[in-house]
């Protein structure tokens, strides 16, 4: 019996499953997925500028938005005016809500400053780009990097400061709160008129409710020396201070809700003493100029000297320009004042409030004047007071400022007179006198030697009377001297007694008697006047 063999049927249909295409068809589904994934999860490039490369290397700095990385740094570009770099990094797709108007990015890096050492972790990762931003609606793909980093405005204020100089204050000077740091200088600039140095300082957010608007700055001294009550303390600075400087602030206590106002502007003072000083008034935009011309002399009057009214500081000296004036043959003096209007206010009182209560009082006589602070340096301030002469004035616009009315300076006070006197002494012809006598001290030696001692005698107390430290015990001095003087009298009196009155001695002698006389009784009104007004020492007899 045969067997039958089997006819297998060929078909000719197409079977993807059972092919061996199936293997590489899956293969090019799975690779496109990955594709799409790619492309889908794959960010913009945006274009970052910055002033130079701190390190930024392509294909590895990375972009970090709270230490978490968000983009790689792509390429590194020469802008085409080599005025900088441009940075372009490619982000994730994540970060594009964060790519906005609000957006900041600044490089970190390794950094050493006044200030301590910053950027630490990127001696390990590298050097990359720090990133700061809050959701916004408007997409941007073009930024312009930050110097330094970016301070939010949740944790901290920035305020303004201004100072007539630097005061040695570098970037990074950390600012105090009672021995406490509370936040440094960010900013140092040279305002726009050149006039003055501006100072941008960061206060972290919970020392910015102890800042007023009567607030005070300035720079810390390395040594306080206090003396009171009969005891002297001296606090040295920590070595802190001595390597890096730093500048403290002052609280009022005021209601923590009373925000300083935008724009304000703080005086950074040299020291404490002067910021702790008399002075009133709330400064920053309250603060207006003023322009005073005079042609007393005010060779010691320097930027920044003192405006102060009934003793109190309201105000600095901003500018000095002097002009020769052909007419006169002298140098006159224009005066820029920076003038606190609310120092003649009200409480609660606006800043138009205040402006107009000030000019109200330069129409009522309030008048610039310059005076001596002291009247053995000479230093000069600017004293405003009211002319009794002036009841119904007029308010007087310069070119740039209004024009305050200015008075003579105190030029007739007690230092002024006493140099007077001592020009007077000064021309007596003493060495004259002396010769003549030399002439006849062989004729009445004695006599003449006591004479000659006596004088000696009054030189050397008026010496001991000007060279004096304290003006206290100037009265004692002069009527010291006085006595001595009329003692000197009575002797050369008696030794001429003896001679021709018609002699050209006796001549000499008594009109240099009439002199002496003369100056005795000029000496004897400084002595009542300084008797009756002490204070005339500083002020003068008004």
């Amino acid at each position: 019996m045969s067997k039958e063999i089997p006819q297998i049927e060929e078909s000719s249909k197409f079977n993807l499953i059972t092919s061996i295409w199936i293997v590489p068809f899956i293969a090019l589904i799975i690779a496109g997925w990955l594709a799409y994934q790619y492309f889908n999860e794959l960010g913009p490039e945006i274009k970052i500028i910055f002033p130079t490369n701190e390190g930024l290397n392509p294909g590895q700095s990375q972009i970090k938005y709270r230490n978490v990385p968000i983009g790689t740094v792509k390429k590194i570009l020469l802008q085409k005016e080599g005025e900088g770099i441009t940075v372009i990094a490619s982000m994730e797709k994540s970060a594009v809500p964060y790519l906005n108007e609000n957006t900041k990015f600044w490089i970190v890096k390794p950094e050493v400053g006044i200030s301590g050492i910053s950027g630490l972790e990127t001696l390990i990762s590298g050097t990359y780009i720090g990133m700061a931003s809050t959701k916004g609606e408007e997409y941007k793909k073009s930024f312009i990097g930050l110097n330094q980093p970016f301070r939010f405005e949740k944790a901290g204020t920035y305020f303004q400061l201004s100072a007539p100089t630097g005061y040695n204050v570098k970037k990074g000077t950390p600012v105090f709160f009672k021995s406490i740091q509370a936040g440094q200088v960010e900013y140092i600039n040279i305002s726009l008129d050149g006039q003055s140095v501006d100072f941008v300082v960061f206060i972290k957010k919970l020392y910015v409710p102890y800042i007023h608007r009567n607030s005070k700055f300035w720079v810390s001294s390395a040594v306080d020396i206090d003396y009171a009550n009969g005891r002297l303390d001296i606090n040295v600075a920590p070595v802190t201070y001595l390597v890096q400087g730093g500048i403290e602030f002052s609280s009022t206590g005021e209601d923590v809700h009373d925000k300083v106002p935008d724009q304000f502007v703080f005086q950074l003072y040299k020291n404490g003493s002067l910021a702790e000083g008399q002075n009133t008034g709330k400064g920053g935009d309250f603060i207006k100029y003023f322009e005073m011309t005079t042609e007393d002399s005010i060779a010691k009057l320097k930027k920044g000297a003192f405006i102060e009214y009934e003793g109190y500081e309201v105000g600095r000296v901003k500018h000095i320009d002097l002009s020769y004036d052909p007419k006169t043959h002298k140098i006159l003096g224009k005066v820029l004042l920076a003038i606190d209007m609310s120092s003649f206010a009200a409480e609660d009182d606006n800043i138009t409030s205040c402006q107009n209560k000030f000019y109200k009082a330069i129409k009522e006589g309030l008048s610039a004047k310059i005076t001596a602070t002291n009247p053995i340096t000479g230093m000069l301030f600017v004293d405003l007071v009211f002319d009794s002469n002036i009841t119904h004035g007029s308010i007087s616009e310069g070119e740039k400022y209004t024009l305050i009315p200015s008075l003579d300076g105190d030029g007739v006070g007690i230092m002024y007179e006493f140099e007077k006197i001592l020009k007077k002494l000064n021309k007596l012809p003493i060495e004259k006198l002396l010769a003549s006598i030399n002439n006849i001290v062989d004729d009445n030696a004695e006599p003449l030697h006591q004479v000659m001692v006596d004088l000696k005698k009054t030189v050397k107390n008026l010496n001991a009377m000007t060279d004096t430290k304290s003006f206290k015990t100037m009265p004692d001095e002069l009527n010291k001297t006085m006595k001595e003087m009329t003692r000197t009298l009575r002797t050369a009196k008696n030794v001429l007694k003896g001679y021709d009155n018609d002699s050209l001695l006796a001549r000499q002698i008594s009109q240099t008697l009439k002199e002496v006389t003369q100056t005795s009784k000029e000496m004897q009104q400084f002595l009542k006047l300084l008797n009756r007004k002490p204070d005339s020492l500083l002020f003068g007899d008004k």
